[in-house]
């Protein structure tokens, strides 16, 4: 009887299992040597990191500011893990607001120009909790077919209708909120800066279509905050358009050198998303040497403009030297360079040929992108130096023409 039991145990298993024993793709990558991911960095020094005891000159951090480095964050970071200890230990809900806590939501309802916020404790948690938590039954929300995954997975918790969209296809969207059997309950919601891409939303015409149509309108605003703005509010107020914008959503793990996330909106929608955000009120809170940490960043972010002036300086050196090579970056207008190399084999030969050579990007495969736009990507950051810059643009244009990719 016990051997019958046994037995069959492990053939429910293999069924179960079948799945991974049969997902080898990672594996012959590894054998390859050109596997990308998961790569241990034994210590940062803010524009470089060292892997394997060797310095790499990091050109895929989102930490657009440079900030994860700054004195004053890690200062604040530490004194307020001695006052209130590593953790929370409990969601915001019940034990783990701390006054940090609601000090800087009412420093990011002043600073996204909004009524109020909301923090959680990951950025991805924030869309999450922002779609699962407003759309319900009998409601619809509209994607961008290149948002964010948080957007799209916070979608597919919701009970509402969900329609995706074509890529700034904005006639198209227009044409589906048309449709007389659409449900009375809408939401637009689009990346500010496009990840993979780095093209910025169009929302003075999101805007004009959302009001046309009686949808709420939310912008995921990860890369664009510290990045773009006057004051590095992000894409509303790039365009001018905060007071048409109804929802911002925000990171703290790349411009503000932490991790978290949150919403910013009206007082009563905030006030809603607080009772019903299921990853809010489940998860436990963000400690307070993170909180810290964003609320010092924050300060710095306001108060030295010049980190966003080097950060767009570096941009245009990185993007025209690279296009000047005879790279091709796509639609990029940001921070976010994408190097558009074609085919897989291509892409992770090119990424292990740079990260040799000392230089770090990110592979981007699918199903991140089509299977013929297979890229890399590189991010830059205000601390860059010139000699950093261009010792990537040697390096990309040795190995550009050694692969073939460029002439």
């Amino acid at each position: 009887m016990g051997e019958w039991v046994a037995t069959t145990q492990v053939a429910q298993q293999i069924a179960l299992f079948d799945k991974c024993r049969s997902f080898t793709k990672a594996k012959e990558v590894q054998a390859a040597g050109l596997y990308p991911y998961f790569t241990p960095i034994s210590e940062s020094e803010d524009t470089v990191v060292k892997i394997g005891g060797k310095s790499k000159v990091m050109m895929g951090s989102n930490n657009y500011l440079g900030l994860t480095h700054h004195p004053k964050v890690l200062e604040a970071a530490r004194k307020a893990l001695e006052r209130y200890g590593s953790g929370c230990t409990g969601s915001r809900f019940l034990n783990g607001t701390l006054d940090l806590h609601e000090r800087l939501e009412e420093q990011l309802a002043e600073f996204t120009g909004k009524e109020a916020a909301l923090v959680l404790s990951t950025g991805y948690q924030a869309n999450l909790g922002l779609v699962s938590g407003l759309v319900g039954r009998g409601d619809v929300v509209y994607l961008d077919k290149l948002d964010h995954a948080s957007i799209v997975d916070g979608a597919k918790l919701s009970f509402g209708d969900v329609v995706r969209f074509n890529h700034g296809d904005l006639a198209g969207l227009e044409r589906l909120l048309g449709r007389e059997d659409r449900p009375k309950g809408a939401m637009i919601i689009v990346d500010g800066i496009y990840s993979m891409e780095g093209d910025i939303a169009d929302l003075p015409h999101l805007t004009q279509i959302a009001h046309r149509h009686g949808a709420a309108l939310a912008v995921d605003d990860a890369h664009s905050v510290g990045v773009l703005g006057p004051t590095g509010a992000g894409t509303a107020e790039h365009f001018g358009v905060t007071d048409d914008v109804d929802i911002i959503v925000g990171t703290f793990s790349k411009s503000l050198a932490s991790i978290g996330g949150f919403v910013a909106g009206q007082e009563y929608v905030i006030h809603y998303l607080k009772h019903n955000a299921r990853p809010l009120i489940f998860s436990a809170a963000l400690p307070a040497s993170n909180t810290a940490g964003v609320l010092a960043a924050l300060e710095i972010l306001r108060s030295e403009p010049e980190r966003r002036e080097a950060l767009w300086t570096n941009t245009r050196m990185l993007a025209e030297g690279l296009r000047a090579l005879g790279y091709d970056t796509g639609h990029s207008v940001t921070p976010i360079i994408p190097v558009l190399v074609g085919t897989l084999e291509n892409t992770f030969l090119f990424w292990r040929k740079l990260f040799d050579a000392g230089v770090f990007t990110n592979p981007v495969v699918p199903p991140a992108v089509p299977a013929s736009q297979c890229r890399l990507r590189a991010s830059v950051m205000a601390t860059h130096t010139k000699e950093q810059i261009d010792f990537a643009l040697d390096a990309f244009a040795g190995i550009g023409r050694q692969l073939g990719i460029i002439s």
